[in-house]
């Protein structure tokens, strides 16, 4: 299946009040802790579909995980579903390799 991509030079550097376009990182905790972007929500792979009514799928859903891999797989997950989404090319290493900036360490609490 072929999903759309997005490249990371596309999307802004912060998603933190960004209403119609939800950045979903799907990689582990411990992925999510070395480098995150702001404003993104983050739910590893294997808990999203526990997980998805914390996802506003009425907004544009982009997908990074760290290469494409378990975008590819989620993104595959959603559209039997009847979910469109799109795929964050390369992952979170474009990102980085961009140098576009990352959050580091455990998320503060609210």
């Amino acid at each position: 299946m072929d999903f759309e991509q997005v490249d990371v030079a596309d999307l802004p550097d912060d998603f933190t009040g960004v209403t119609d376009t939800v950045l979903l990182d799907v990689r582990e905790d411990y992925e999510w802790e070395e480098a995150r972007v702001r404003g993104a929500l983050h739910i590893p792979l294997d808990d999203v579909p526990a997980r998805i009514d914390e996802v506003d799928l009425n907004a544009d859903l982009l997908v990074v995980c760290r290469t494409s891999g378990r975008s590819f797989r989620l993104l595959q997950y959603l559209e039997m579903r009847g979910i469109a989404g799109t795929c964050v090319r390369g992952g979170m290493v474009a990102w980085q390799a961009a140098g576009k900036p990352v959050d580091t360490g455990p998320e503060p609490s609210l």
